[in-house]
């Protein structure tokens, strides 16, 4: 059989290329991977033609200095599929620079899967076309992508979200504060200001100035802060512990959290811990991402729900102050937390059913012919 080349762009992406690696080394033992990934990856035995942790970035502005290294990157990826090596290239997320990927596949004549495909129902619908043009098969992760896709000529499926996949890792309330030294009566928040330094930059502080205005009025509040493995923040800017790759067990643990946008926000549906959620951005940024955002919602929470269930701040919104009074609630036993708990728990069951990394791997298998 020969070779797949998997390609991810950042530590959630490395989460589940690990995990489809290992789903695909289930059902076909002898398969060769290699590609670009992280340690999880890189632990599954995929050989990495990058060192893991220099390929992440956000935003429409900050992208540009990563510009040149992307494209020696590219000419890696390009040389390894000229040998004639490669039976299937699975990219994940990322399209950026994973729609470059499908395209030098493209011309090497190697099929392509396209595993957690880009959000073109939020923007981008203009990649629709090219997707189409370079992909074989689509897995998609969320409900209603798939309908999406093929009413334009994509082969797609809706293979479940790989989170819950994952649900077997959920501690019980009591496990996770135990784990975490937290006694079973206090209140506890959550901080999740995100995995990306530049995300972490723009977040961190008003994130612990929102927990610092809620200690004011609760002076029992513990606060923990989730963050990526590689990250340690300093205690002048953040003086709360800080949980290194357990975003389970500092959801279970939490009564709430306050979220940077993105799949954490998922993670706290299925997690049922009730959530605000934020995203702030360069300026610049800000001013395109306005213009090209096609939905009105940015938490994927909201998304699946097709409503607002966790209250969002975006831009100028992210004040302590505003951030303060919409957790408040959600701390304690009250009528909006027990609502959004049941709205949580829909959310979850739109997600689909656990297997998602399997259902990929079966696909791909498909595609390499065995």
């Amino acid at each position: 059989m020969r070779e797949v080349l998997v390609s991810v762009g950042e530590a959630s992406g490395d989460l589940h290329g690990a995990a489809f690696v290992a789903a695909l080394r289930a059902r076909a033992p002898g398969v060769t991977v290699c590609g670009l990934g992280g340690a999880r990856m890189a632990a599954e035995g995929v050989t990495l033609l990058e060192p893991p942790g220099r390929m992440s970035v956000m935003g429409f502005v900050e992208v540009l200095g990563t510009i040149p290294h992307h494209w020696r990157l590219l000419r890696r990826v390009e040389q390894k599929l000229a040998r004639g090596d490669v039976g299937l290239v699975v990219v994940m997320d990322y399209p950026g620079f994973n729609m470059r990927v499908a395209a030098a596949a493209r011309r090497h004549g190697v099929p392509v899967l396209y595993y957690i495909t880009p959000q073109v129902w939020a923007w981008g619908a203009g990649r629709l076309p090219k997707l189409a043009a370079l992909v074989a098969r689509a897995a998609v992760i969320l409900p209603f992508e798939a309908d999406l896709l093929r009413s334009h000529g994509i082969d797609a499926t809706f293979v479940g979200h790989p989170l819950l996949d994952r649900m077997g890792e959920l501690p019980t309330r009591e496990e996770a504060r135990a784990s975490l030294g937290i006694a079973t009566d206090r209140r506890v928040l959550a901080l999740f200001p995100g995995s990306r330094r530049q995300e972490i930059e723009r977040h961190l502080e008003p994130f612990v100035a929102t927990a610092q205005q809620l200690q004011r009025q609760d002076p029992g509040l513990e606060v923990v802060v989730s963050v990526a493995p590689e990250i340690t923040l300093g205690n002048d800017r953040c003086p709360y512990p800080q949980v290194h790759d357990a975003s389970w067990t500092v959801l279970r643990a939490a009564d709430a959290a306050l979220c940077k946008s993105g799949t954490t926000t998922l993670e706290a549906a299925v997690a049922e811990c009730p959530l605000i959620v934020a995203y702030k951005t360069s300026a610049w940024t800000y001013a395109i991402a306005r213009r090209v955002v096609q939905i009105p919602r940015i938490g994927l929470v909201n998304v699946v729900a097709g409503r607002e269930v966790a209250t969002e701040f975006v831009q100028d919104a992210v004040t302590a102050e505003g951030m303060a009074a919409a957790l408040a609630p959600l701390l304690a036993d009250t009528p909006a937390r027990r609502a959004m708990v049941q709205a949580l728990g829909e959310v979850k069951a739109r997600l689909g059913s656990p297997g998602a990394s399997a259902r990929a791997a079966g696909i791909a298998l498909e595609l390499l012919g065995g």
